[in-house]
């Protein structure tokens, strides 16, 4: 089963759940792929690249692989604009709606993309990947970044969601094992409090962070077929929504996250919630699997957190949904509606062999390309990689799927709620009313 826009909620894993193994490389810079020149000629090109990695290994890694792509396309210029993730969505969609958008941009699929599509602001890419890239990448994970059978967008990486955590802080609290369920969870976080240590740490300043454990508690209450027919029809009828929210309230009113926590943010400096990972001031954070590189850049040695651990969203007491079941995604990059044909050349090379073993190393995290799995050695990405072969399905993020619109009324009701503002069923009024709109 292939997941799009119009159909079910979810990943399809056949072809996709084997993307990424992990083994070793060295990792080494960018060098020349595949790629399959479309229209493309000796005429001189300008492009601008918007991409979210600010700082690090990360912005490294594009700088390296536009040069290295210039050095193969001498008529090309490629101008870089690193935007922090939070900002990336809405100034995006002002570039575009302005009609001075970048040439290649981000695609996070799902609803969000088909916004994009539906305004006519990307190329179709269906008969422009090559052929090696799609077989070394997979049909499956094309899904996410197909609209009414088209593909718009290049996945470069494989980002199922769960909580990390820190070994030594687990050690330390006298805590045994990994929580399964949300007894064990709360167990967790009462030995975690009663010495001393922050239990989980929440970026709520950046809405979507918070949201995410709205999501999750959404995706252990809820059906499968209830989660399809809510992205198919965004019917949100079912008790299993508002569940999601009263689950997420009494957890909530447990204190298990760090102190000041709607005033934290996500991924900026040693005190967002990743650095309070990085630097033992929590112990866990639920998080996407970039969550590995974002955290190393934030340790004081700029090192791979040694201690770093991953587990499972727990099981729900009474909930309709697979306990094996994942949330996630794939970041990828799409081109402007009239792109030049050197854009799609450029999407070619940047998702060949040597170049995703380049991306998957500098940001610690789960290459698309399967021929580039050799490079994953991460512990936690390890881990995460097991519960992903196994899962039963894997739903994208919600506010991806639902689209921008309604996304942001998702993840600004949880916050509201988080702030005593709202309640679980303002949630799903928010989302309810945000989907009657259109």
């Amino acid at each position: 089963m292939q997941w799009t826009v119009k159909g079910p909620a979810f990943i399809a894993l056949g072809a996709s759940a084997a993307l990424v193994l992990a083994a070793c490389t060295s990792g080494g810079a960018p060098s020349a792929s595949t790629s399959a020149p479309g229209a493309s000629s000796a005429t001189p090109v300008t492009m601008t690249f918007w991409h979210n990695s600010t700082t690090g290994d990360g912005k490294a890694y594009w700088e390296t692989t536009v040069a290295a792509f210039q050095k193969e396309h001498p008529n090309v210029t490629i101008n870089i604009q690193a935007i922090q993730n939070e900002d990336m969505d809405g100034k995006l969609q002002t570039a575009l709606a302005s009609s001075d958008g970048p040439t290649i941009f981000m695609a996070r699929g799902g609803g969000k993309l088909a916004d994009v599509v539906a305004a006519d602001q990307v190329m179709d890419l269906t008969d422009k990947i090559s052929p090696e890239i799609k077989t070394a990448l997979g049909d499956g994970i094309f899904s996410a970044f197909t609209v009414d059978g088209k593909i718009y967008g290049m996945p470069t990486s494989v980002l199922p969601g769960g909580i990390y955590y820190s070994k030594d802080l687990f050690a330390e609290a006298g805590i045994t094992g990994t929580p399964k369920t949300f007894v064990e969870l709360g167990d967790a976080v009462t030995k975690l409090k009663a010495k001393g240590i922050a239990p989980i740490a929440l970026g709520g300043k950046d809405a979507w962070p918070a949201a995410h454990w709205y999501y999750f508690f959404a995706l252990r209450n809820c059906a499968k077929d209830t989660m399809d027919k809510a992205a198919a029809d965004k019917d949100f009828s079912d008790p299993c929504w508002l569940k999601a929210g009263e689950d997420l309230k009494a957890f909530t009113a447990t204190e298990p996250f760090n102190k000041g926590y709607l005033t934290t943010s996500a991924q900026q400096g040693a005190g967002s919630s990743a650095g309070m990972l990085a630097n033992h001031k929590a112990a866990m954070e639920l998080m996407g699997a970039w969550n590995p590189g974002v955290i190393a850049d934030l340790t004081p040695d700029k090192k791979a957190l040694p201690d770093l651990g991953w587990f499972a969203f727990p099981a729900v007491e009474g909930g309709a949904g697979d306990p094996s079941a994942m949330m996630g995604g794939s970041d990828g990059f799409a081109c402007l509606k009239n792109a030049p044909a050197e854009c799609v050349d450029f999407l070619n090379f940047m998702a060949s062999k040597a170049n995703q073993e380049g991306y998957a190393t500098a940001f610690k995290t789960l290459p698309a390309n399967k021929d580039a799995k050799g490079v994953v050695t991460d512990p936690a990405l390890k881990d995460v990689l097991a519960s992903y072969d196994s899962a039963a399905y894997v739903s994208l993020w919600l506010d991806t799927m639902y689209g921008q619109n309604v996304g942001n009324a998702l993840n600004g009701g949880v916050v509201n709620m988080f702030a005593g503002k709202g309640t679980p069923a303002d949630i799903v009024e928010a989302v309810k009313s945000a989907a009657a709109k259109g």
